[in-house]
């Protein structure tokens, strides 16, 4: 499961140039065969090893939890529940004790992350302005698919992708979604090369102040449903009486649900892994701390 924090590791490797052939990771995971050795000592060896920070506050152990607990604790402006607590210290942990790479983290915004994966470009004079909105939730390829549609509509595109609410997308997706907050999502999409911007936090209808605010000349949408507003109307009636809406199919199967049920089907296996994986750190941390510490012992002397 790629999300922001990926992206970000993607971006730096991608920097590096051809000088990085194989070997990307990043220095806060820990990989190791089955037989306990370095997953990357060739790689290292051969002086192609480079590490890539991942970007803190979220990880796929966390996501994942979200999806089984099926609560809302990680919605913006929500506390966390005593349950979500619990799990937060226990999901996954051997045990042996819990360790600082399986764990769940918390995510903290700042403006600097925001900085770190926006483009900081505006509209050119001859693009076409193209808004996109929904939810975005736990980014994935048919997402990145209908972004390159929409890319490929125009010679020169700028795409602005309106991130709704979570409290809206709780709305009309129901259950617990969205599985990514707000500011997850946020990070996740303008990570995408196809977006040029992201309005965070944008109204669920496409009205008219929207359209002349951004300038927009086109708005699309997937083949997905549209839901209707909270008072039953049509969310793209604007851009439609304009004759500036068109449809895009992504061509991909691939939607958030189905990510979801497929977790929530191989939840024992997941668990399961997710023990094994944190047992194998453990021991590996263990063993690095044992040849840190030189043997101690009383010198004897003979007489």
């Amino acid at each position: 499961m790629v999300h922001y924090g990926h992206s970000n590791q993607l971006r730096q490797a991608r920097a590096m140039g051809d000088y990085l052939i194989v070997g990307v990771h990043t220095d806060d995971d820990i990989t190791l065969t089955v037989d306990g050795h370095d997953t990357y000592e060739e790689v290292k060896q051969a002086g192609r090893y480079r590490e890539c920070k991942r970007t803190q506050g979220v990880s796929t152990t966390d996501l994942v939890g979200r999806m089984l607990l099926v609560t809302k604790a990680h919605h913006s402006s929500q506390e966390l529940s005593s349950e979500y607590r619990e799990y937060a210290d226990s999901f996954g942990k051997c045990p042996g004790g819990r360790n600082p790479w399986t764990g769940v983290s918390q995510f903290l915004q700042t403006s600097q992350k925001i900085i770190q994966f926006a483009s900081g470009k505006e509209p050119q004079p001859g693009e076409t302005v193209i808004y996109v909105a929904g939810a975005f939730d736990l980014f994935h390829i048919g997402h990145v698919d209908f972004l390159e549609k929409v890319h490929g509509l125009t010679d020169r595109p700028y795409i602005i992708a309106g991130l709704h609410f979570d409290q809206e997308v709780n709305h009309y997706k129901g259950k617990n979604y969205p599985i990514m907050n707000l500011h997850e999502r946020t990070l996740s999409v303008l990570a995408c090369r196809y977006v040029s911007e992201v309005v965070i936090g944008a109204p669920y209808a496409v009205t008219a102040e929207l359209l002349g605010h951004f300038k927009v000349d086109l708005v699309c949408h997937g083949k997905t449903e549209i839901m209707p507003d909270r008072d039953g109307s049509d969310p793209y009636q604007e851009p439609k009486r304009r004759g500036i809406f068109r449809q895009v199919d992504s061509g991909s199967d691939l939607t958030t649900d189905l990510i979801v049920q497929r977790i929530i089907k191989n939840r024992l296996e997941y668990e399961a892994r997710n023990q094994k994986k944190e047992a194998k750190e453990l021991a590996f941390l263990e063993a690095m701390r044992r040849q840190e510490v030189q043997p101690s012992g009383e010198n004897s002397c003979d007489f």
